[in-house]
């Protein structure tokens, strides 16, 4: 028995290494912290952060990009012959709104958050900024102009806002409001019909296209499309205006003669696919019989044959980068942005308070290398040029979409027999109580960093055994997790990738402009419906599958649930974000709630818990230290599995904890890798699982476990965690370990670090600048004379155009 259980062991340890993928290039392809991989066809051209949107000159010789990311923004001026960026101009504030004029002598572009239309002189390849149209007040009054379109001969321009939610009319010779109109949900993008008779409105908040009558100077219809549509593409005669749905994998067909959608074109890489493809980009061929659909969540461009408008006909996908936004199309060349660019990088002097914020760019010999300090701003938007393939290219280039793809028709599991990690919807498992905790904002060498027995960087931890014993003791006890990332970048987006596997178009591309200290709100959570996912999130799936449920501060903010699913599913005296209120405080509100239900035989299938407050609040003057506070965080956790394994349900039992993202911290493998931990009855003890994981994997496990079917594309294809599970149950307790620091302490110190942490807002997850944030915990951690670790640098990798073989 002992024989065959150490070749168990050694099985299992060469299968965990067998799947120890890291992110980065590898074969040609770049492979992504999500699971997902990128092979970007044609010609790369860097852009700025974030670009989102282009606009292309009447005489085609420019493309004009918006980038609208965290770090910098800007417009850029691409020339189309050269294929280079020829000007970038600074914006402070900006958004999605881009429009050329007639003449091309103009440019306007949104002003976001400042509540303005820029107008750019354009001549001699350069842009000028020469005045601005005024929609409002700026902050906090918001309003933030998307999308524009001109008609020029009556000298008027039309932007609709994704704020005030309106459409707004100026003369642009006098400058003048003439019109605001409500439009009933978020504005995205709007077109003019080519007599400029009428406006068409892509309404991103209440999934329909709205039609303004300009002659009326009203609104003259509506039609229903699918759920966030956002880019518009109307055809040249104006009969066919296509509509990207980002939240269906869908473009809707619309006969605007008739006011009527005539075909759904499904844009995913299967049909019948959940949420996961992000359709948000289209354009047309010149000859118009080819319609272009940038899917940004499956990094590539779906193809469709539509000369005949009703039954148009699918010809296949072009792969190009991470995430893009939008494309256009300019004789026989394909123009896209994406908006996260080519490869995920790591940050190892990052959050560095001795690099300044801005990106640093060079190149050495032929690769090129970028350096960053915050992961908002660590990833160079991208353009791909690709030439329109001919039938065989094409071919080619669907078969690399799919190869980059993890997700598949059927996403078989394949899972060792035995294992309480279910291979398929309806299996049961011996794990019959899931318990989620979320925490804020960790990286894995922060933390985890001076674990030998995993890959971690020990000069590059802040916050280690002395500080965290019970999560080091749980890496220990249970199972080391040194290859797990988070899909999400940020808190905003963190929350709804952990509790919903996916974060919505409107969400990725509006937390850098709030995060970036440009105005905007915390959307994220369920604080705004535009920004939640079309299937609900997993209380959701657990509703409809008959499966208890209940919150613990997630989604739940001031003692009531943020979405209707969570109502009388929430623990009424839970504290959700304050970090006046200590994780311990927490952990006792969880144990009466949980002891109580425990007692009459009702403890629900899923619990959703947040502890909060390794967070910190940097060198906030007699606030805890940042020390106290990811303490008081660590002995939550140890006491909560400590109480949990005392219990009758121990065995029957699993807990999840993971970082909502790894935003905050240095790591010497990916910004995106972050703490994760798991512990239960069924969990093996003494385990390192080197598997690459993501939040995603995560919750595909819980869903397997609790018999849930996938939420996204994502999920779908994750990697479930069954390596780390044993088929047999060990149920010793585990013994929570005492802290090294007293929760009281606080910070007194009268310095620079303190006068700028007494500045911030530590009222809401993540309403802090960032990489101000990250300067102080440095420094108050550190102390202002420590050498910071010579940056380790990740290489893009540039990938060249195939030659047509036929």
């Amino acid at each position: 028995m002992r024989i065959l259980r150490l070749f168990f062991v050694a099985f299992s340890l060469l299968s965990s290494f067998a799947y120890a993928q890291k992110p980065g290039a590898q074969n040609n392809q770049v492979l992504l912290p999500n699971g997902w991989s990128l092979s970007p066809a044609g010609k790369n051209l860097t852009l700025g952060d974030l670009p989102l949107n282009m606009a292309v000159s009447h005489n085609k010789k420019f493309i004009a990009v918006t980038n609208n990311g965290y770090s910098d923004q800007s417009i850029q001026l691409i020339d189309v012959t050269k294929e280079k960026v020829i000007d970038s101009m600074p914006i402070d504030k900006s958004w999605y709104g881009l429009a050329f004029s007639a003449d091309d002598k103009t440019l306007y572009a949104s002003g976001g958050n400042n509540n303005c239309i820029y107008k750019y002189t354009f001549g001699k390849s350069r842009l000028w900024r020469s005045d601005s149209l005024v929609l409002g007040s700026r902050l906090p009054h918001l309003i933030s102009p998307a999308g524009i379109a001109l008609d020029d001969s009556r000298n008027l321009l039309y932007t609709v806002t994704k704020e005030s939610d309106s459409l707004y009319v100026f003369n642009t010779k006098t400058k003048t409001l003439l019109k605001a109109l409500p439009v009933g949900g978020e504005g995205y993008a709007c077109t003019l019909s080519p007599d400029k008779k009428f406006l068409y409105i892509s309404c991103w908040g209440c999934d329909e296209v709205k039609i303004f009558d300009t002659k009326k100077q009203s609104f003259s219809g509506w039609i229903k499309v699918g759920d966030n549509p956002n880019e518009l593409c109307l055809s040249k005669n104006g009969r066919w205006l296509y509509v990207a749905n980002a939240n269906d994998n869908s473009v809707s067909v619309i006969d605007t003669k008739n006011s009527k959608v005539v075909e759904v074109l499904n844009a995913a890489l299967y049909p019948d696919s959940p949420p996961g493809s992000t359709s948000n980009g289209i354009a047309l061929s010149e000859d118009e019989k080819v319609l272009y659909i940038a899917n940004a969540d499956n990094n590539c461009l779906a193809v469709f044959d539509v000369s005949a408008p009703g039954r148009s006909k699918a010809k296949g996908f072009i792969p190009v980068g991470w995430y893009p936004t939008n494309v256009k199309v300019i004789g026989q060349k394909i123009y896209v942005t994406n908006g996260k660019g080519f490869t995920s990088l790591p940050n190892p002097h990052g959050p560095n308070p001795l690099v300044k914020a801005e990106t640093v760019t060079y190149q050495k010999g032929n690769r090129k290398f970028r350096t960053d300090e915050y992961i908002g701003g660590l990833f160079r938007g991208s353009m791909s040029v690709v030439d329109v393939p001919s039938e065989a290219r094409l071919a080619v280039y669907s078969q690399q979409v799919y190869q980059n793809s993890p997700y598949t028709k059927e996403n078989t599991v394949v899972i060792e027999n035995g294992n309480p990690v279910p291979t398929k919807k309806g299996q049961t498992s011996p794990i019959k109580y899931v318990f989620y905790i979320i925490k804020e904002n960790r990286t894995y060498d922060q933390v985890l960093g001076d674990v030998k027995e995993g890959n971690g960087d020990p000069s590059l931890v802040l916050f280690g055994e002395n500080i965290t014993p019970n999560q080091h003791a749980l890496a220990r006890q249970f199972v080391l997790l040194d290859n797990f990332y988070c899909n999400a970048e940020v808190s905003a987006d963190g929350h709804n990738w952990s509790l919903g596997a996916y974060a919505t178009d409107y969400l990725e591309k509006t937390w850098p402009t709030s995060y970036g200290n440009r105005g905007g709100n915390y959307d994220a959570e369920g604080n705004r419906a535009t920004a939640n996912n079309k299937g609900g999130f997993i209380w959701d799936y657990c509703q409809r599958a008959g499966v208890s449920y209940r919150t613990y501060g997630e989604f739940a903010d001031d003692y009531k649930p943020n979405i209707p699913v969570l109502k009388n599913h929430y623990c009424t005296y839970f504290t959700s974000w304050n970090q006046r209120v200590r994780d311990t405080t927490r952990f006792y509100q969880w144990r009466r709630d949980f002891d109580s239900l425990l007692a009459i035989n009702k403890v629900p299938q899923l619990n959703t818990l947040r502890f909060i407050n390794d967070h910190t609040e940097g060198l906030a003057k007699n606030r805890p230290t940042p020390f106290a506070h990811v303490a008081d965080n660590d002995l939550a956790v140890g006491m909560f599995i400590e109480h949990l394994s005392h219990s009758p349900i121990w065995k029957e039992s699993v807990i999840f904890i993971v970082e909502d993202d790894a935003q905050n911290g240095a790591d010497h493998v990916d910004a995106h890798r972050t703490t994760a931990y798991v512990a239960g009855g069924f969990v093996k003890r003494g385990f390192v699982d080197h598997t690459m994981y993501s939040t995603t994997s995560m919750v595909r496990t819980i869903e397997l476990i609790l018999g849930l079917p996938p939420m996204s594309q994502y999920d779908a294809s994750a990697t479930p965690m069954w390596r780390s599970f044993a088929n047999e149950a060990d149920l010793a307790p585990f013994k929570s370990l005492p802290i090294n620091v007293a929760l009281d302490n606080k910070n007194i110190a009268i310095n620079e670090w303190q006068a700028r942490s007494d500045k911030l807002n530590f009222a809401k997850e993540d309403a802090v600048p960032d990489v101000e944030f990250n300067k102080i915990l440095w420094h108050g951690i550190k102390g202002d004379r420590v050498p910071f670790p010579a940056p380790k640098r990740a290489a893009f990798i540039k990938i060249k155009e195939e030659k047509d073989d036929d």
